[in-house]
């Protein structure tokens, strides 16, 4: 934790993070905007982290949508193939 209470990884931006952490991470930051007791300055501040974290969710979610889309959207034949072994 850095001295402002966020992780380490809040610190260093979402660009790394993977799916799983930067939920955990908004669960966090929901929960601490949830409990209340925060200067107005570090509820923006918690605020601001939630949209950036929930950008790297969606983000995320997005590429794993277009991944199922298109396995979905191949040939039956051809998604039986492994990868690459394409006539």
């Amino acid at each position: 934790m850095t001295d402002d209470g966020t992780t380490a990884a809040a610190a260093g931006g979402a660009g790394t993070l993977g799916y799983e952490q930067a939920r955990d991470e908004l669960i966090e930051v929901v929960r601490r905007l949830e409990a209340g007791g925060t200067t107005l300055e570090d509820s923006l501040a918690l605020w601001e982290r939630g949209e950036e974290l929930a950008r790297v969710c969606r983000h995320w979610l997005e590429g794993a949508r277009a991944r199922l889309d298109a396995a979905l959207a191949r040939p039956e034949d051809e998604a039986a193939l492994p990868s690459g072994a394409k006539d």
